[in-house]
């Protein structure tokens, strides 16, 4: 069969369409872009927010309209929590809920494969990531969350914590890393809290992907500042595990967090952070903030104002509340006016550009070692403008007249400037 996987939201999804491409490589089908006449669709929904749902319903109309004759495979959060309007859309075949994502190929398989079976199954390839230019690959390893923040539906939808085993894990990025690629990121809904059902930890987890594979580079994505294990920081150590933590505080209000379920008060998130900087060299933190949560007052927001200016962040992801059926929050009174939550933002991504500005200044005249990216610019005088991702991921821009040379390797730079939120660099 000819494939075609498309997906929405966050890194999570983004691993799990990587994941479901290999499965589908392996056994024989094809995976091909959207215009080129794909047998099978399938696609991967959000939910986070309103407008999330509202994407995926448009989605999968848009899916259906373009390519009539597919058979559409939906699967993610927004079709499991709303699985009777996800199966009435026109042209939809097959519902996957989060609980049965690890079966998805197979159930694809079994239930739209008419006389499609490959009869000699092939190795994965390395098409699902390489067609969408990337140089890194996510790693699903945990799904999942055993907590209920007010705001989020995302743990609604993905149910309990269930992580995948370590050895699994492994080998999946010894098998990514064979492809070619150079840098995996491990997502989860919970990361920090990996293994909490099968008697691991994350610490453990990483020291594995160091000391059993080869891969340059391993991230981590989102991490809740809480439930870390011990010892967590010396892991950072090792040159390869990256020295870029996201964090996700939300509020620098601590009445704030309190009503949105939080499990970290900001006096915790600051002794973490200040901890975390005293161990590891140019790490770059980065984090989330909710504007405009109900009930914020004027003063809240100063609190979050102060806090965000003292963290000095590499960069921050600025979200204004958007009311969520299903959540604690969206039944909280005093909801903030639009008004007010426009203009807290923009204040908010002032200071949230001066301190990336800062944090990026102190890395003016150092040379780094850059994942360069395939994505690049030819410019008139037949050089060529690529970009990359220094160790703690700061975007950085070059010239080079070999581009080819560059491509998906790693190459060294002299970080000379500042020019909108990405590094310039001079090549050797």
């Amino acid at each position: 069969m000819r494939v075609h996987l498309k997906t929405l939201g966050c890194r999570l999804n983004e691993a799990e369409i990587e994941s479901w491409a290999n499965d589908f490589s392996a056994q024989g089908h094809t995976l091909v872009n959207e215009d080129a006449a794909p047998d099978v669709l399938v696609l991967n929904t959000c939910a986070v927010t309103q407008g999330a749902v509202r994407k995926s319903r448009q989605l999968v109309r848009k899916t259906h309209k373009k390519n009539p004759k597919a058979k559409l495979v939906v699967s993610g959060c927004y079709a499991t929590l709303n699985e009777q309007e996800t199966v009435s859309l026109d042209g939809v075949d097959l519902l996957v809920n989060n609980q049965q994502k690890d079966q998805l190929v197979q159930l694809t398989l079994a239930q739209l494969s008419e006389e499609t079976m490959p009869s000699i199954a092939t190795e994965p390839n390395a098409v699902a990531l390489f067609s969408r230019g990337r140089q890194r690959a996510f790693i699903k390893v945990q799904d999942g969350c055993r907590y209920r923040c007010s705001f989020c539906i995302v743990t609604v939808a993905r149910g309990d914590e269930k992580s995948k085993p370590i050895p699994d894990i492994v080998a999946e990025a010894n098998a990514i890393h064979q492809q070619g690629v150079s840098e995996i990121v491990i997502t989860g809904v919970h990361l920090g809290g990996y293994g909490s059902d099968i008697k691991e930890n994350l610490y453990n987890l990483i020291t594995a992907l160091l000391t059993q594979t080869s891969i340059p580079r391993i991230r981590m994505g989102s991490l809740e500042p809480w439930d870390l294990p011990d010892g967590f920081f010396e892991l950072f150590k090792n040159a390869r595990l990256m020295p870029h933590m996201h964090l996700p505080i939300q509020s620098g209000s601590d009445s704030v967090l309190r009503r949105m379920s939080r499990r970290c008060k900001t006096d915790e998130f600051r002794a973490l952070v200040t901890e975390a900087r005293n161990f590891i060299p140019n790490l770059n933190i980065t984090s989330d903030i909710i504007v405009g949560f109900p009930g914020e007052t004027d003063e809240e927001w100063q609190h979050t104002l102060n806090f965000i200016e003292e963290m000095q962040f590499g960069n921050l992801h600025i979200f204004s509340y958007s009311t969520r059926e299903g959540t604690k929050a969206a039944t909280m009174p005093n909801q903030v006016s639009s008004e007010k939550k426009k203009s807290r933002s923009k204040a908010l991504h002032v200071l949230a550009e001066s301190s990336q500005h800062t944090q990026m200044s102190k890395m003016i005249g150092s040379t780094v070692d850059v994942l360069w990216e395939d994505s690049h610019q030819v410019n008139e005088d037949g050089t060529s403008t690529l970009f990359g991702y220094t160790p703690n991921y700061q975007r950085v821009k070059a010239i080079s007249r070999q581009p080819g040379k560059l491509v998906n390797h790693i190459a060294r730079c002299k970080i000379i400037s500042i020019e909108n939120n990405t590094f310039k660099a001079e090549l050797p």
